[in-house]
């Protein structure tokens, strides 16, 4: 159920459930509460207060991209959006433990389909020694007439300590493309900080909790570093083109999406959009 078990008990009584993966049980609600699980839960309830005041609306994501031309055309991709979330929550809905499809949909074929997510029992060799975490998924794409889905086959490494997530496609991951990986994070968002605080520039959810007398919003930051590079024959020039503007796009639909989601977590009515 992600990093907070009750979590997904919580959004089920507030919000409609996407479609579910048979392939993944749900957890049991545990009734114990940590201290950092009450305090995202009264995060919580302040956004679908604050909410049914005034509706956040998330800022569009920003992206930019440079393309690496000593590294036979390597692009490397930034962006960062906006969930209005508290982080851990953030963190939970992105890394999806419940293998949910969130993806806006077109004839009920979803842009990006949850297929299997599995923890194995390996090991990062790295510090931490983070899950290996094996997920699949299926992107629908469109190219002049011709339609269909292509299956992605990622590798995660989680960290929910830090709220960052590093990625890499498997051996066979994504038929079309030679490189790809990357590295998420999640950051806080004092978003009443000007308001409440007055001179004041929290530098913890301690500081702010206190300036802003636990009325203060907390929202999260996505900052995500992604490098890809299309395999042959896709890395030909003009499809090589198309592969980077296509690859951009789903990025940015897939965060877009995210943000619906968030704004629905909240108590906003799911807004329906295509692909």
């Amino acid at each position: 159920m992600g990093i907070f078990p009750w979590f997904g008990g919580w959004i089920s009584q507030n919000t409609q459930q996407p479609k579910k993966s048979e392939n993944v049980k749900s957890k049991p609600v545990r009734e114990t509460k940590t201290h950092h699980e009450r305090d995202e839960m009264e995060q919580l309830k302040l956004w679908r207060a604050a909410n049914k005041k005034e509706q956040y609306e998330e800022p569009s994501p920003t992206v930019k991209v440079r393309i690496d031309h000593k590294f036979d055309g390597l692009s490397r991709m930034k962006m960062e959006f906006i969930l209005g979330l508290p982080p851990q929550t953030a963190y939970d809905v992105l890394t999806n433990q419940d293998n949910r499809s969130f993806s806006r949909e077109k004839n009920g074929i979803p842009l990006l389909k949850a297929v299997s997510r599995i923890v194995t029992p390996e090991r990062d060799v790295g510090e931490g020694h983070r899950p290996i975490v094996k997920v699949e998924k299926e992107l629908a794409w469109r190219f002049l007439f011709f339609s269909g889905t292509l299956p992605i086959r990622l590798i995660f490494l989680e960290d929910p300590k830090k709220l960052e997530v590093d990625y890499l496609k498997d051996e066979k991951g994504i038929r079309t493309m030679e490189t790809f990986d990357g590295r998420y994070t999640v950051e806080p968002v004092y978003i009443d900080a000007e308001r409440l605080c007055k001179h004041v520039k929290p530098k913890s959810p301690e500081e702010y909790r206190k300036c802003s007398g636990g009325k203060g919003l907390i929202a999260s930051k996505v900052k995500v570093e992604q490098t890809f590079r299309p395999a042959s024959p896709w890395d030909l020039p003009l499809l090589s083109s198309y592969m980077r503007r296509f690859t951009i796009e789903t990025t940015k639909k897939v965060a877009e999406d995210l943000q619906i989601r968030a704004s629905d977590i909240r108590g906003i009515p799911e807004v329906k959009v295509e692909y």
